[in-house]
């Protein structure tokens, strides 16, 4: 009977919302993402149809919530297990209560994963929860639950749909399954129309996380579009990056000029200076699978993943870590042990994750730094991954007279002493760690912290030909920088920095911030090499454009291309694929010559998914290999004017068919390998 009617109820629903203006103020935008920003620690849960063959099929038990593609599983094949969706063992109680108990603000879980299932009751579609043995809507439960335990209620909801007859385009293995009728656009009002159903049925619901929108058949306005729609039903909902076009995969970021909704998204990777000027937030696995799969036991432990908060906060990022569910609706008990592990860490220490700002230090040896500032003063926390042989914890750069340090135990906090030693506050702490996860120190002060960093190295490269302009700079202006150019530590009379200089050997350059004669800042190093350059290669007649050979196959790395035969070849423009139209299982190999146009140092980058690897001069400059999702390596080599021989590899299996080829230079910054550089040699005839 549903499907009966499912056109006429989606028209319906779609047309009864009015548009709802991209416009808002940044104080209100700041508003609407305060309590986001405060929360910091949430939980994934990834749970559906892809939790009853837990990982396995046809003997492989590698699978997670992709097992639909991974496995190529025909639909009527996949169609058979919602009769045996069960979980009679679902607490949503129990599950809300732990998340809680864990120091978890937030629950993001699967409204609808990439297989098209509904966990809710959806009145567009069989293919749903409804439609089971179990026959109820567990997201009614769980927006209860989150009510009673004061977490916020959030959604997970796939763009891409494996299942829907009118979602485009269909897997690449479907070869029997017909596109004939199939509407897109269609597919698109069914989209809104469940997200209607969502955003009107279990209250306010406080983030709406997208995913799946990498595939062509998606774009900038549709995301747009759909953002815009989503806030008219909730206005003060908050909305991920993968609503729209832009991610740069799983890096997370949005590329420049593209519409990023609310926060970007980094995907079981922590950004390593995290998104500057964006909210963020990486999503984590607790082991190696979204969904559950019974044979995984690779569970990171409690003491990695609150470092890893820590980690991610003190770059200003937010942590959604991941649980997945089984079948039976219980979650695996390592996970279990590994939430009640973090939650005992975070009733003491929480206060350093909660409603903190990114780290003011840029780089602390043996730890991480999060910090609180009110109009009184502010609190930087220090979370310490290597106790100090001495028990002295040092502080570089951290200037304040009145400082208050404090050791954050179960027992209340713990007043340290402290001392100074030139630009260092020493903090002697106790013999012993309370806590050999991670223990945090406070220090409060009044007013702003009085931080000098050590001067910064303003320079393209560590290595250089001929000679090199090194200029240096410091974050204070009521500072002298003092350095050496020997290897010796500056002193208060070394040389005072006052304009670039000029190298033409190999040395190591140390400098230090200086005031009224004292030193107020740690101490920068940076070695410089002189190296020889490349010699340009005898080319006779070379042409524009560089040859490329197609191939066709299933790697896992990068193959003997050489032992291989090519599908097609001939000249291409450039180096350069974006979402591919055979975007599973091929490779490519394009070989000529690049033709630099001056002798200098020169850092190239493949960005792939999966392996690539570049060679100048047959001598292997990028590593990029394996299966992996979008990643960028980079390399540096020395080359003389002229013509010099290049070869690219590349291979994709599944995903998205990416690459991007880059070039930086002295003078040149980051750019696609330029198509007036590619050359080719014609064979002679």
């Amino acid at each position: 009977m549903k499907k009966t009617i499912l056109l006429l109820a989606v028209l319906f629903i779609f047309s009864a919302v009015p548009a709802f203006p991209q416009t808002e103020t940044p104080g209100q935008h700041n508003a609407r993402m305060a309590w986001w920003r405060d929360a910091r620690f949430g939980m994934f849960i990834h749970w559906g149809l892809y939790s009853i063959p837990a990982g396995e099929w046809n003997g492989k038990t590698s699978y997670g919530e992709w097992i639909r593609t991974s496995a190529q599983i025909p639909l009527e094949v996949y169609d058979t297990l919602p009769p045996h969706f069960n979980p009679l063992k679902f607490n949503a109680d129990e599950w809300v209560r732990m998340a809680k108990d864990a120091g978890m603000k937030y629950i993001v879980i699967t409204s609808k994963h990439h297989e098209g299932f509904c966990m809710f009751d959806s009145k567009l579609t069989d293919f749903d929860i409804m439609n089971t043995p179990y026959g109820k809507d567990v997201m009614t439960d769980l927006a209860a639950a989150c009510r009673k335990y004061g977490l916020k209620f959030c959604f997970y909801h796939s763009i891409m749909d494996w299942h829907h007859p009118d979602y485009l385009p269909r897997r690449p293995w479907e070869t029997t399954r017909s596109t004939e009728g199939a509407d897109f656009s269609r597919y698109l009002t069914y989209l809104k129309a469940q997200l209607k159903e969502l955003l009107t049925r279990y209250g306010d619901i406080s983030v709406l996380w997208f995913d799946g929108e990498w595939e062509s058949t998606w774009n900038e306005q549709y995301g747009k579009e759909l953002y815009d729609y989503c806030r008219s039903i909730q206005p003060d909902i908050i909305i991920n990056n993968r609503v729209g076009a832009g991610r740069m995969d799983m890096e997370g970021s949005t590329k420049a000029g593209m519409f990023g909704g609310d926060f970007g998204t980094p995907e079981q990777q922590v950004p390593a200076k995290g998104l500057p000027d964006t909210d963020w937030e990486t999503c984590m696995t607790m082991n190696d699978h979204w969904g559950y799969n019974s044979h995984d036991k690779n569970f990171k432990s409690a003491k990695d993943i609150i470092r890893m908060l820590c980690d991610i906060v003190s770059k200003g990022g937010n942590y959604l870590l991941n649980v997945g569910p089984t079948a039976e609706g219980v979650f695996p008990q390592e996970s279990i042990d590994r939430l009640a592990v973090i939650g005992k860490w975070m009733a003491v220490n929480g206060e350093s994750i909660y409603g903190t700002q990114a780290n003011p230090f840029s780089d602390l040896g043996w730890g991480r730094c999060t910090r609180k500032s009110t109009d009184k003063g502010t609190t930087l926390y220090f979370q310490i991954f290597d106790w100090p042989a001495d028990n002295n914890l040092r502080i570089p750069g951290l200037l304040n007279e009145q400082v208050n340090a404090t050791l954050l135990t179960g027992q209340g906090p713990v007043k340290l002493k402290t001392t100074r030693q030139e630009d260092m506050l020493i903090i002697r702490l106790p013999a012993e760690t309370p806590d050999t996860l991670c223990p945090v120190v406070a220090v409060s002060m009044k007013g702003k912290p009085d931080l000098t960093e050590p001067p910064v190295f303003r320079t393209d490269f560590g290595t250089f030909v001929d000679s090199m302009e090194v200029a240096l700079a410091s974050d204070r202006d009521n500072v002298i920088i003092r350095y050496t150019m020997d290897g010796a530590d500056p002193v208060a009379t070394s040389r005072e920095y006052l304009k670039p200089l000029v190298i033409k050997g190999g040395c190591v350059i140390k400098a230090r911030c200086y005031r009224d004669g004292k030193p107020v800042s740690s101490i920068a190093t940076r070695e410089f090499r002189k190296i020889r350059a490349y010699v340009p290669k005898a080319t006779t007649n070379p042409q524009p454009r560089i040859g490329f050979k197609y191939f066709e196959g299933s790697y896992d790395s990068l193959p003997d291309f050489k032992k291989m035969k090519p599908v097609k070849q001939g000249l291409a423009d450039n180096l350069t694929i974006v979402s591919a139209n055979k975007p599973e299982y091929f490779a490519f190999v394009w070989s000529g010559y690049i033709l630099v146009p001056q002798t200098a140092v020169y850092a190239f980058y493949t960005e792939s998914d999966d392996g690539s690897a570049l060679y100048i001069d047959d001598m292997k400059v990028v590593n990029n290999d394996g299966l992996h999702s979008r990643l960028e390596r980079t390399g540096e080599i020395a080359l003389k004017k002229g013509f010099h021989k290049i070869r690219v590899e590349y291979f994709n299996r599944t995903g998205t068919g990416d690459l991007i080829v880059s070039v930086r230079t002295t003078g040149m910054k980051k750019q696609l390998l330029p198509a007036e550089w590619l050359f080719n040699q014609p064979e002679k005839k």
